[in-house]
């Protein structure tokens, strides 16, 4: 069957691969630690159900306007100003289909056929194939482990050339955990605008950060703003994976063009998740902290056990839910040749899905979800110790 070429250049998420190769071993009745899925494993806050539960109640439940109704896009541009220190306008919001449309939605909208988008190594798997879908260039800047896998100005400097059109940088970084220093994505930024390039910051993460840092946003420098768009979402900050809210901030014109592309693709999002997102953005913040909390205890568990297993490295994540170590000293042992073959026979032999490095444009590591219980990530830790002794 012949299909669209854009369709060929890209693959099926290797993230949601995984979660499929474990739901089938747990399908045979096999016991699984996964952790795979880059989802808190929180409930939705109450106030928050309760928020979408009265929006049926009350027949909340046409369309709306298609970037969003007024009342949420008031509340994403209020909050982000008490946050980040932003101004941005409601002309300047369009509310999407969570964080993955928003930026399905800002590439189909600024970057055309054979121009160059940059993005950090290790990144986000969908990133690079959103880029190849709409016949863009990724090209790929690679951060080191012993620097904490934070990009610089004057790396990323080194590989702009006249074809790029967008940098995307994503902090806290997923898979890695690394958070860029406020000063030095002040540099970064300041190199976009000067060399007339957009800088997309995914801040799906901003509020997981540890050790006392605080939540920043690129788009509190007000004088970048020309060239800063923001893609935010409500799934990971408040446990809202499976409502589908995200959003965008930008100059008016690239927020237009993604309201004239959602127009025609997906209309409105949910009416009824936008009242709970709604809630979620104006209510009661304290699930944030609570969640954060608990974060910061099973990150230090995980790293503690991580380094404790011979061979095995972890730089310190400073924000999201996950652990990216390095499991290189498995390689040329047991049959391992790679971070593929490491989750594949970790899997298999352990039952402990994570994600291969491979995925996230990296070699010699593997991703592990914090995001589960205390009980959970015990078992599974315990289970690559023994993995690792048995190769």
């Amino acid at each position: 069957m012949k299909l669209a070429n854009r369709i060929s250049r890209i693959s099926v998420s290797k993230t949601m691969a995984v979660m499929e190769a474990a739901l089938k071993l747990r399908e045979q009745g096999l016991d699984v630690v996964d952790f795979g899925p880059g989802e808190p494993d929180f409930p939705t806050p109450e106030n928050i159900k309760q928020a979408g539960i009265r929006a049926i109640e009350g027949d909340f439940t046409k369309y709306t306007a298609i970037g969003g109704i007024k009342e949420l896009k008031k509340a994403i541009v209020e909050k982000h100003a008490r946050d980040f220190g932003s101004k941005y306008d409601l002309p300047e919001c369009i509310v999407n289909f969570g964080g993955k449309h928003a930026l399905f939605n800002v590439f189909s909208s600024v970057v055309d056929e054979g121009e160059d988008v940059v993005i950090p190594t290790p990144y986000w798997v969908t990133f690079a194939d959103i880029a190849r879908f709409v016949n863009a260039n990724p090209v790929f800047v690679h951060t080191t482990e012993s620097e904490g896998f934070r990009l610089t100005a004057d790396l990323l400097e080194r590989s702009l050339t006249p074809r790029t059109r967008m940098v995307v940088v994503n902090s806290p970084n997923n898979p890695s955990g690394a958070v860029l220093d406020d000063e030095e994505f002040g540099r970064i930024g300041k190199l976009c605008r000067d060399r007339d390039i957009y800088l997309l910051s995914d801040e799906c993460y901003s509020h997981f950060l540890y050790d006392g840092r605080k939540p920043f946003s690129i788009a509190g420098h007000q004088e970048l703003k020309s060239h800063v768009i923001i893609a935010g979402s409500v799934s990971k900050t408040y446990a809202m994976t499976g409502w589908r809210i995200g959003y965008v901030l930008a100059m008016p014109e690239i927020v237009q063009s993604c309201v004239k592309l959602q127009s025609h693709s997906t209309s409105n999002p949910t009416s009824i998740s936008q009242k709970a997102a709604l809630e979620a953005l104006s209510g009661p913040q304290q699930s944030v902290g609570v969640m954060l909390a608990e974060y910061a205890k099973r990150r230090k568990f995980v790293v503690d056990r991580l380094r404790a297993i011979p061979g095995v490295r972890c730089a310190e994540p400073g924000g999201a839910f996950y652990a990216y170590p390095n499991i290189s000293a498995a390689f040329g042992r047991g049959g391992i040749r790679d971070s593929v073959d490491f989750s594949a026979r970790l899997l298999e032999k352990a039952h402990v899905a994570v994600t291969p490095g491979e995925a996230f444009g990296t070699t010699d590591h593997v991703r592990i979800s914090y995001a589960t219980s205390m009980e959970l990530l015990d078992k599974g830790l315990n289970r690559i110790r023994e993995f690792m002794a048995g190769l």
